[in-house]
């Protein structure tokens, strides 16, 4: 790694359930509604601590079973 540069850190949209893979462009994307405003920060990747938020925890449900 180049002096100076750090490595990306993995960002929520990442393990959000919201953060799709879409076939037809081949690429990911949010499922959300976003204004303006929210998709600019969505784009740069520089929209942290999102209101729509959801982990994409499929075990959550087992573990309030038990």
């Amino acid at each position: 790694m180049a002096k100076g540069k750090q490595a990306k850190s993995t960002s929520c949209c990442d393990t959000c359930s919201n953060y799709v893979y879409d076939e037809e462009y081949e690429y990911y994307t949010c499922e959300m509604n976003l204004d303006e405003d929210e998709m600019g920060k969505f784009m740069t990747d520089s929209f942290y601590n999102c209101p729509y938020y959801q982990l994409d925890d499929e075990y959550a449900i087992v573990r309030k079973q038990n």
